[in-house]
């Protein structure tokens, strides 16, 4: 069974920094593109950052600058460092096997379907006070 465990979150100052981490099982990160997303409640999925197996990444023009997407396949586990948080970053973070499903914001809109097969994980909070 493919499952997906964010941690990492937490409470933090604007202009502080957090680390995500995402640990994978039934799958290889190394061998499968990822990505990071995020969901504030009351608003819509927001795609964040992927990571491709090509070894290219991209990110949403909101965090591009600030976040940087990562993994460690030895430990098989995607990362997201986040720098200069913002209140807008506040949010449940969810880390997401895209394979080749979808790609940025249109795995969003596969959240349902990624979702019930283990590719899409449990979240973790992220809160950025003001």
């Amino acid at each position: 069974e493919v499952q997906l465990v964010e941690s990492g979150g937490g409470s933090v100052q604007a202009g502080g920094s957090l680390r995500l981490s995402c640990t994978a099982s039934g799958l290889s990160v190394s061998d499968t593109n990822m990505g990071w997303y995020r969901q504030a409640p009351g608003n819509e999925c927001e795609f964040v950052s992927n990571r491709y197996t090509a070894g290219t990444t991209e990110d949403a023009e909101s965090v591009k600058g600030r976040f940087t997407i990562s993994q460690d396949n030895a430990k098989n586990t995607l990362y997201l460092e986040m720098s200069n948080l913002k209140p807008e970053d506040t949010a449940i973070y969810y880390c997401a096997a895209i394979g080749g499903s979808c790609g940025g914001q249109g795995c969003c809109s596969a959240r349902s379907w990624l979702q019930g097969r283990g590719y899409w994980g449990q979240g973790t909070q992220v809160t950025v006070s003001s």
